[in-house]
């Protein structure tokens, strides 16, 4: 959803994600991982974070965006996804976690 701005106030409009971001790596990682837009994401989940590095070699996987958590300097892994979720991704998580030494997935 996107925001149209009016005063004090936004209308929220419904988007097709792939209108958006047409690309996971390319558009939706890169967005994401703006400052502003970091900041959003950490207030939502209660850690303050940092951008460390983007889509980071993990063995032959790549970790979307890996960050710290700025209380604790701990490493916290965001694995963004556009499309459905399935059990190869836990798996993936799993590693980069392990390989990161991430204390924290999102």
């Amino acid at each position: 959803m996107t925001a149209m701005r009016r005063g004090p106030l936004s209308r929220l409009t419904r988007v097709e994600l792939r209108e958006a971001w047409v690309s996971e790596p390319g558009d939706f990682t890169p967005w994401l991982a703006q400052a502003e837009n970091i900041v959003l994401l950490g207030e939502a989940i209660g850690i303050e974070l940092e951008v460390e590095a983007q889509e980071m070699n993990v063995g032959p996987f790549r970790a979307d965006i890996l960050c710290r958590d700025t209380t604790n300097r701990h490493y916290v892994l965001v694995e963004n996804q556009l499309e459905r979720t399935d059990h190869s991704h836990l798996g993936q998580l799993l590693t980069y976690a392990a390989g990161l030494d991430a204390v924290t997935i999102v």
